[in-house]
């Protein structure tokens, strides 16, 4: 054991850098990071953290780097070298875009067995068949990102490897899918809300998990875990004819996916989602720090905010207690329910791109011309 502690000490320091991080680097996999990093990998995630990167950019290329170690360890038996040479980016395509049909023929064509075994084992492969041909090309956009960061030139524009990347996209077709097969509109979202039923915690906070992240505009739900006390500001109560006072709170968004480095996004709350938010800060007695926290099974909120995952096993878990099918929905369908149901109401696209913050109107129109296609005169030639 005594010849193990030189590695074991710089795993633990790695553990320890990566922990001053969580907080803006969300890491379920700490110690797995830990051991498949390498210090100088930590260390430029620390800086990008001290240099204000986004959240969303963050998470995304430590996922990417923690992949690609992993492959480099499992192909090669080493870490990614800086600068990687040709061969090994020719190599990354190789392994991950190939023709299944010519699979089936050479069992030794694309990802070799053992390679994809141990990823698989690891859990970096869960779907069988090639890559998508869209995060092969990210992984080897955070490749020549980190090599540039480490001060290297990369091959990463060599005709060779444009050549090998067209190629292997034309003998993987993919079709796209959607991120979420249904949408969560009005009706399903009253559905999983009503499985909320109890004054539980798991209740009370699943409630306004799902009520904040549709009103909010359909918030993705890496904002949603990362919302903090601190972003939420009460405003003047909302006064109708004819109706008690609704309360409102704003939710500071800060720097989003969308928006530019020095903008703060803003958006408002009014209402039920504001009095279901308010009773899961009371009930979990949350004056500061993340809003939405675990519940162990002895009733114990976390300190730490859930990780994003958790946010689709939630809208999932509700939907088959709503005896819906959990595998047509997903986090990502409260954002285009929101958006769909604001074009079954009649809202102007405008008016839900402010709530939404889309900035592609292009994007956020689809969901109203499927609704209007779905329900117009075209559709009912035969009614």
């Amino acid at each position: 054991m005594a010849t193990d502690r030189p590695g074991r000490n710089a795993v633990d320091r790695r553990v320890e850098s990566l922990d001053t991080i969580a907080a803006v680097l969300p890491m379920e996999r700490r110690d797995e990071l830990a051991e498949l990093l390498t210090d100088q990998d930590v260390e430029t995630l620390r800086h990008l953290v001290n240099q204000g990167m986004g959240e969303n950019t963050l998470r995304a290329l430590a996922s990417d780097l923690a992949y690609l170690q992993a492959w480099s360890l499992a192909a090669n038996g080493s870490s990614l070298p800086w600068p990687a040479p040709e061969a090994l980016l020719l190599k990354f395509v190789a392994h991950h875009l190939w023709d299944p049909e010519r699979r089936v023929i050479n069992p030794q064509h694309g990802m070799p067995a053992d390679v994809e075994d141990r990823l698989r084992i690891q859990g970096f492969l869960r779907s069988t068949g090639p890559h998508a041909p869209d995060t092969v090309r990210r992984r080897l956009a955070t490749w020549s990102t980190l090599t540039k960061w480490r001060g290297h030139i990369g091959a990463f524009t060599s005709p060779a490897l444009k050549s090998a990347l067209r190629l292997a996209v034309r003998a993987t077709p993919r079709p796209r899918k959607r991120k979420s097969a249904k949408a969560v509109t009005g009706d399903v979202l009253a559905r999983l809300l009503a499985t909320c039923r109890t004054n539980s915690l798991h209740d009370t906070r699943d409630r306004a998990i799902l009520m904040v992240a549709f009103a909010s505009g359909g918030r993705r739900r890496s904002e949603i875990v990362g919302l903090r006390r601190e972003q939420l500001s009460t405003e003047a109560p909302i006064i109708l004819e004819g109706r008690p006072p609704l309360p409102s709170i704003a939710i500071h968004l800060g720097r989003t996916k969308t928006s530019g480095a020095d903008n703060d996004d803003v958006v408002y709350l009014t209402g039920r989602p504001v009095e279901a938010l308010n009773a899961w800060l009371a009930a979990a007695r949350i004056e500061s720090g993340s809003v939405f926290r675990a519940i162990d099974r002895w009733g114990n909120v976390s300190r730490r905010a859930l990780d994003p995952k958790a946010i689709n096993d939630i809208v999932k878990h509700r939907a088959a207690l709503a005896g819906l099918e959990p595998a047509e929905f997903s986090a990502h369908g409260l954002r285009s329910g929101f958006l769909t149901e604001a074009a079954n109401r009649g809202i102007p696209l405008p008016e839900a791109m402010e709530q939404s913050r889309h900035r592609s109107v292009q994007q956020a129109s689809s969901y109203y011309n499927n609704a209007q296609r779905r329900t117009g005169r075209a559709a009912r030639l035969l009614d």
